[in-house]
């Protein structure tokens, strides 16, 4: 609002009436404790505008504290105040206007012009008042013409004119705020380097408080409807601050090149076409053209330069915004932690990573520095790139990681296993040799039972080789183990809808490689059923031998089952609800666990993971969150964002803390895939997670435990996200992971299948040391349902050396036991066993892998291993047992470790239930 009056006389006191505003609200303006005034207008085809007469509570204190008694000059006042500025999209209009009050006059005029008679008398107070008041509406209304007023002294004919628009364009800024000028934008770069996002109601007091909320000290509006301009006038409608006048900013010839109007108050004026209108809080500084950074940078990064932009493409994909932040160390640094050895910045805000590679594949060119004149957001002492200009950076020393490119043997191979009759879901390695797959209703063939067991012996005969099984309830994104009973039961657990979400399916494996079995799959909900029933869930074995199943959704794309429970059920026992998983749903399915050597339960889900006391599930410890990608840290691991998690080998004697791999995964929104691993060891005091950037990106990633204690990383996409239709560009190359190397060094390209797998895509390990690779039901119009299931053959088992054989006469070992095998070792040795947990994989979760390497020692063809000391170091349940001869395994031999203690054998206790008893 402002304020400009006229006070020929004042004598006494004006007692107790202090002049105040009210708010404008629907059918009135604004009342003002002012003597009796009448009002007549002359109207224009024009909005109606609120003219309000009012003395503000700072000049009436003023005046009375002064008891001026003389005529005074005309004095300009504002007062701010948001409440008396409420916004109406439309006010009445009225043709003429004479409104009396004894008190309050109440305005509604359209008039461009209008007089305000002084009042002579009130209340013993001779005084004799001209006054007008403006009240700035036009932040709403958008649209304020220009227009002057005339005033006319009550006892005189003398015409005093003056120009409302000059009124409010010196209104008077924030307090220790001031109009420094109109300055010249752009000859040596932008003066001003932060950008926002603006409204189209900008105003000079809108782009202030912008300023001031953001810490600046220094606001500039150009084009009118900027608050301080980007890069090019297309980029109307950002806002920008900053500390200081830049790249040598200087004032305009004259203040009315700044002559375009605010928008949100068009007696304003907002800078002009490369013209700023400045205002800042003390005194203005003022700095010259500077340029890129080139010392003081992070690591061994050097500059190379301005360039372009892409041709048709951006140089580097992978974009950071920084609005207010943005300094060559901080994106050096974050390209540098996400193993990225090129890297631009762009706008003076934008941080681009990438590879030097992609500069040359854009056709990006070499540019003039001068192009590349915008200050950095965050430092604006240095130039961070311009308009499609970047400046560009390359890491110069010890490379950010080393990929190795293996070809021959040394890459492995892809081999055709098997034509199928089932698209997997979940497949599951048996103690007999043998191979469990289940598959979701509707997936296959209409005459598909949903379950089979293959036989790889028999893979020359199809009709041997497959066995046809049954479930009775859909087991679509179910979990499944290998329980420590004495036979090795499979369990299945979940599922989709209704009833087959609190399913519990158990298989006891029979038969043996060549010889068909004939147990099948037995279930009966209303005899042993979950407590709650879950879709997408997790399970594993705890120390006591019990089953934890933990997270899921209530099925059919309903809501969150937060909570975890255990079977069998103890007796009184409910579920345990877990906050972590209803906040983070839906991003947590198939959440990743472990039991912890220390004590205590790891999951990861998410993009977060914490440890869980065993006995009370409680959180003990909290983990910092999982790093996403490079220019998302909230990028997820678990399904729908899918990476795939496996347990670190662990060496005797046992000492050191377990490690977790995780790799792969995908982004909320725009579904970019993961591009990294990372590792920790949950149990270390201050945990934290080491990045390793991967030859590629990777969503819904497979990867399988190899006996030498590597790892294969197969399947998946390299963009979108798990579920049917959602993602695309298969990713056909294997990786293989070999966490003996030094970090960085760990990852070596393997070879390529010509075969998408995509959702519903499994890889477990065989007992002959190959990959098996199976599923892919992408339902995406592009790629099959698929049945047909690989190999992927290892490189061990290629070079030409004679495979390591053993005997074993004991296969229920118990933890801490000496146990004797009789080897043959055509390489000479000397001999190592590795211990790997019964998988069962869907989902990119490979529940019950742990690989173990425990101590051994040999006198001639006799070798004693030490059994693993504790169902924390090597949880309850079977392990495939292989020797290696160097880096050649034999064909394994499953052992139980530990026992039954929680009496799976007996359970459930139902007639229609096999049991194997203890």
């Amino acid at each position: 609002m402002l304020l400009y009056f006229d006070m020929y006389k004042a004598h006494a006191w004006w007692g107790h009436r202090r002049p105040h505003f009210d708010t404008i609200g629907p059918g009135r303006v604004v009342d003002s404790i002012i003597p009796q005034v009448s009002c007549s207008c002359t109207c224009a085809e024009q909005p109606m505008f609120a003219v309000m007469a009012c003395i503000t509570s700072y000049l009436a204190s003023f005046v009375c504290s002064q008891h001026v008694y003389k005529r005074m000059t005309p004095i300009l006042c504002v007062r701010a105040s948001a409440t008396a500025l409420q916004a109406r999209p439309k006010l009445a209009w009225y043709p003429t206007c004479s409104v009396k009050h004894k008190f309050f006059a109440r305005f509604f005029t359209p008039c461009h012009s209008f007089s305000v008679p002084a009042y002579n008398g009130f209340s013993k107070l001779w005084i004799r008042l001209r006054v007008i008041v403006l009240v700035d509406i036009t932040g709403t209304l958008g649209y304020f013409p220009p227009h002057r007023l005339a005033m006319k002294r009550a006892n005189s004919t003398q015409l005093v004119s003056t120009d409302a628009s000059a009124l409010i364009a010196k209104r008077a800024p924030p307090e220790g705020w001031s109009y420094q000028g109109c300055y010249i934008d752009n000859l040596t770069g932008r003066i001003l380097a932060n950008r926002q996002p603006n409204s189209a109601t900008n105003t000079v007091e809108s782009c202030i408080a912008r300023c001031i909320q953001l810490g600046y000290k220094v606001a500039g509006m150009e084009f009118g409807s900027e608050c301080y301009p980007p890069s090019t006038n297309a980029d109307s409608g950002l806002i920008k601050c900053d500390n200081a006048i830049n790249n040598g900013g200087a004032l305009a010839s004259a203040d009315t090149e700044c002559s375009m109007a605010c928008p949100g108050n068009t007696a304003q004026k907002c800078g002009a076409g490369n013209r700023l209108s400045i205002y800042s809080n003390g005194p203005l500084v003022e700095q010259g053209p500077v340029a890129a950074q080139k010392t003081g940078l992070p690591g061994s990064w050097q500059y190379q330069g301005c360039i372009t932009e892409g041709v048709g493409r951006k140089v580097w994909k992978y974009q950071i915004i920084n609005q207010n932040t943005n300094t060559a160390t901080a994106c050096l640094s974050q390209c540098q932690r996400f193993g990225f050895q090129a890297a631009g910045l762009e706008y003076g805000a934008e941080c681009y990573c990438g590879d030097d590679v992609d500069r040359a594949a854009a056709g990006s060119t070499a540019a003039p520095e001068s192009d590349c004149g915008v200050r950095c957001s965050g430092d604006s002492q240095y130039l961070c790139g311009g308009g499609n200009r970047l400046s560009w950076y390359l890491w110069k020393g010890t490379p950010l990681y080393v990929w190795n490119y293996a070809s021959g043997t040394a890459a492995g191979r892809y081999e055709m296993l098997i034509g199928g009759v089932v698209v997997a879901l979940l497949t599951t390695s048996g103690v007999n040799g043998k191979y469990t797959f289940v598959e979701k209703y509707g997936t296959g063939p209409p005459n598909s039972t949903g379950a089979y067991e293959l036989d790889v012996s028999q893979t020359g005969n199809p009709a041997l080789a497959w066995r046809t099984m049954h479930v009775k309830t859909d087991v679509f994104c179910s979990a499944g183990l290998t329980l420590p009973d004495k036979v090795g039961r499979q369990i299945n657990i979940g599922g989709w809808s209704g009833t087959s979400t609190f399913g519990i399916r158990l298989y006891w494996p029979d038969g043996s490689p060549g010889v068909a079995g004939t147990n099948d799959w037995q279930e009966n909900v209303n005899e042993l059923s979950l407590q709650k029933g879950r879709w997408y869930p997790s399970a594993m074995i705890l120390t006591n031998g019990s089953i934890l199943v933990v997270g899921g959704e209530t099925g059919s794309n309903g809501p969150p089952q937060p909570s975890l429970e255990v079977l069998p059920r103890p007796p009184g026992a409910g579920v345990y609800t877990a906050e972590w998983l209803l906040r983070t749903d839906p991003n947590n399915l198939y959440p990743f666990l472990a039991i912890l050597p220390s004590g205590g339960i790891f999951v990861a889900y998410y993009n977060e993971a914490r440890i869980l006391d065993e006995q009370t599930f409680d959180t003990i410890k909290t983990l910092p969150n999982i790093p996403g990608s490079v220019n998302n840290p909230g990028a997820g691991r678990t399904y729908p964002l899918e990476g795939t998690a496996m347990l670190l080998p662990q060496y005797a004697p046992f000492g050191a803390p377990l490690g977790i791999l995780i790799c792969g995964g995908s982004t909320t929104g725009a579904a970019i895939a993961v591009d990294n691993c990372v590792s920790t060891t949950p149990e270390s005091g201050a945990p934290q997670w080491t990045l390793e950037r991967m030859p590629s990106q990777r969503v819904m990633t497979c990867m399988t435990a190899l006996p030498d204690g590597t790892y294969m990383i197969v399947n998946g996409a390299k963009q979108g996200v798990a579920g049917f239709g959602l993602a695309e560009d298969p990713n056909f190359n294997a990786v293989l992971y070999d966490p003996s190397k030094p970090v960085n060094q760990r990852m070596t390209v393997m070879a390529n299948t010509t075969i998408a797998r995509l959702y519903h895509s499994e890889a477990i390990l065989m007992q002959d040391g190959r990959v098996m690779i199976s599923g892919s039901d992408p339902q995406d119009g592009k790629n099959p349902e698929e049945y047909r299931v690989e190999v992927f053959v290892p490189p061990y088992l290629l070079s030409g050396r004679a495979r390591p054989s053993f005997t074993i006469a004991n296969r229920n070992w118990a933890y801490g036991a000496s146990i004797s095998i009789t080897v043959s070792l055509p390489g000479g040795g000397p001999a190592r066993v590795s211990l790997m947990g019964a998988e069962s994989s869907t989902h990119g979760n490979t529940m019950g892998q742990r690989t173990l390497f425990p101590a051994v020692s040999c006198a001639g063809n006799t070798c004693t291993i030490t059994a693993p000391p504790s169902p924390r170091v090597a949880p309850l349940g079977w392990y495939q047992l292989f020797l290696l001869d160097g880096p050649t395994p034999s064909v394994s031999t499953w052992i139980r470790l530990g026992g039954d203690p929680a009496e799976l054998g007996n359970w459930p206790n139902f007639p229609d239930f096999s049991k194997p008893g203890l």
